[in-house]
């Protein structure tokens, strides 16, 4: 449960931090209210009847109910983030977006609401099924020790963030916010949490020390003859109903092995020597600080690859499209494109890379015990009396762990033919050295990916469409147009350019910046078939007339040249020359083109688009 409550709490952070804090919210704070309210407590009915269910009154389906409502959680947790506005109403927690992390850990808080309306609804269940009842305060209680390993590295690497930020350095902050200052950054945290969270974690978790006996002594001395050092703490998992062990920590003094009573009671000293083998056999094949690499490696991937992901999503027209529909703001959309297939990402990476790394790390370590014991017949023991004493199928798998019975068939393969040991760490290690190589691939071709230039076209595009929704319904919709012409012309797409202008023509036809930059289209365009000097110089002409400025004066200039008219090109490009010395470079070059060249249907101009907006 552990593993699938990570992967809960990951898709909780990344749905609100995705979601953008909007300019002015569509529901007042009454209604947002109401949202809430509403969606709170049809959870809760939803919840209530789950846990009445007969089925949840076994372990398995216990487990199974819990799954399917964190899981309806997540979806109800969107509706309000997107339906009530409520992280517009949150903002204000971030002081003016100095605090950021204040607020996404409040969103965390209020996904937690949800978990809570989930754990009073199984309180009674629970205790059917593991033999303890609780309060609803020591419950809810326990169930927030439970989880809040989970989530509490993730505070405070924001809370660091966040003061980081406030640091008076500036090279300090560019350092932090660059994509590899950003990793390294990341990877130290990881490495402290790896080091000083087991004892925290052992803390929470309420581990006591195994008390003083003979089996304590025989494994203390079992585990010296490994060369192995750790205390062993007795882990009250589910009130230690369930048989399972695990390991924390990479140095030493601060190294546990977690065992749960029943697993005691359960095992002969063999088995349990068996399950200290597995848990040893972790640390030995460095599977600890190889966690530390892979959460580290999708911090490079989705660091490398969230601008290239974002800024080709905001190139594809069906965006747009969908922010022109009005269902919900175009920032909420911008958000949901960048931030949803991050989030899939991240449940891709996690369920898949992460999970086939960790199944592969859980053999490895099934395999030690050949070295230690020299043979499997222990382990496949305790892996009978697992599955015997937790009612659990044989070939129930799961996405973290190999089924206990291909972990038994293995062991038995490994048996009959022992070069499959080796084949293993071989197996790990040629995945291993090939995820490293894709990481770094990938960190590589994203680092070549021209995201400036991406983000300057999105940044274009996204102007275009908002002008497009401005020109509906206001009145003054030539400046519209002609901004449009503006916009289009600069990003080269001439065709769109001249039908925005010629519509601002209609409406407008004595606004001297639309005359004069229709004609220098006509006189500029890339496209020989767009082309028309002959108009070009009737509109130069009007624009000159009623704006005689310098760059239309050019722009006059130029439409004679093109036309033929060389003597009066030459003289009026003199007198620009000398009324706008700022740009005598680029009028001398024309006064020379005109003197020394014929226009034709290929001439290329550097001129700026010139005018008042």
């Amino acid at each position: 449960m552990i593993y699938a409550n990570l992967l809960v709490f990951l898709a909780a952070i990344f749905l609100f931090s995705i979601a953008a804090v909007p300019q002015e919210p569509v529901v007042s704070w009454l209604e947002s209210l109401a949202i809430c309210l509403a969606v709170y407590g049809f959870y809760g009915v939803i919840v209530r009847r789950t846990f009445k269910s007969a089925a949840t009154r076994s372990s398995a389906g216990y487990f199974q109910a819990e799954k399917r409502m964190s899981i309806l959680a997540l979806v109800f947790f969107a509706i309000l983030i997107y339906l009530g506005d409520i992280k517009y109403y949150l903002s204000f927690l971030s002081v003016g977006d100095r605090f950021p992390a204040v607020l996404n850990v409040s969103g965390l808080g209020l996904f937690l609401l949800f978990l809570l309306l989930l754990w009073l609804a199984g309180r009674r269940s629970y205790g059917q099924v593991f033999g303890k009842s609780y309060s609803r305060a020591s419950f809810v209680t326990t169930n927030i020790r439970t989880n809040l390993p989970i989530v509490l590295p993730w505070v405070v690497l924001s809370l660091i963030y966040d003061l980081v930020a406030l640091v008076p350095s500036p090279s300090l902050r560019q350092f932090v916010e660059s994509p590899w200052g950003d990793v390294i950054f990341f990877g130290l945290f990881l490495l402290l949490v790896v080091i000083f969270f087991p004892p925290l974690v052992r803390r929470l978790w309420d581990c006591q020390k195994m008390p003083e006996s003979p089996l304590l002594h025989h494994l203390q001395t079992f585990c010296r003859r490994q060369n192995f050092s750790a205390d062993i703490y007795l882990w009250p998992l589910f009130e230690g109903r369930v048989l399972t062990a695990a390991v924390m920590g990479v140095v030493p003094g601060l190294r546990y092995i977690l065992v749960t009573p029943a697993l005691l009671e359960t095992m002969s000293v063999a088995e349990l020597e068996a399950v200290m083998a597995h848990e040893i056999g972790h640390v030995k094949k460095k599977h600890l600080l190889l966690y530390v690499l892979l959460i580290g490696g999708f911090s490079v991937l989705a660091g490398f690859m969230a601008e290239p992901i974002l800024f080709y999503l905001l190139s594809l027209d069906g965006v747009y499209w969908l922010m022109n529909l009005d269902l919900v703001r175009p920032e909420t959309v911008i958000g949901i494109v960048g931030g949803l297939p991050l989030l899939l990402f991240l449940l891709f990476y996690f369920r898949y890379v992460f999970g086939y790394f960790i199944r592969n790390f859980e053999r490895q370590a099934d395999l030690y015990v050949f070295r230690i014991l020299g043979d499997s017949r222990a382990l496949v023991a305790a892996f009978e009396k697992i599955v015997w004493a937790g009612g659990q199928r044989r070939e129930k798998k799961n996405w973290h762990h190999f089924g206990i019975g291909e972990r038994i068939d293995h062991l038995a393969l490994c048996e009959r033919e022992p070069d499959w040991i080796d084949r293993q760490d071989r197996k790990v290690n040629r995945s291993l050295i090939a995820y490293i190589l894709v990481v770094a691939l990938v960190a590589v071709l994203a680092g070549r990916v021209p995201t400036e230039q991406m983000a300057r076209d999105y940044e274009a595009k996204y102007i275009e469409m908002v002008l497009m929704r401005g020109m509906e319904g206001i009145e003054n919709q030539a400046l519209w147009y002609r901004l449009l012409g503006d916009l289009m012309f600069n990003r080269q797409l001439e065709q769109k350019a001249l039908i925005a202008y010629n519509k601002a023509l209609e409406l407008e036809p004595g606004d001297p910046e639309l005359l004069n930059n229709l004609a220098w289209l006509l006189l500029t365009t890339k496209d020989p078939v767009l082309r028309d000097p002959v108009r070009a110089l009737g509109l130069a002409r009007e624009a000159a007339r009623l704006a005689p400025k310098p760059y239309v004066l050019d722009t006059l200039a130029t439409a004679y040249w093109a036309n033929g008219l060389i003597e009066e090109a030459v003289a009026i490009e003199r007198q620009v020359l000398q009324s706008d010395p700022e740009q005598a470079d680029f009028y001398r070059r024309q006064l020379q083109r005109f003197e020394t060249e014929r226009y034709n249907g290929k001439t290329m101009f550097n001129r700026e688009m010139q005018g008042e907006e």
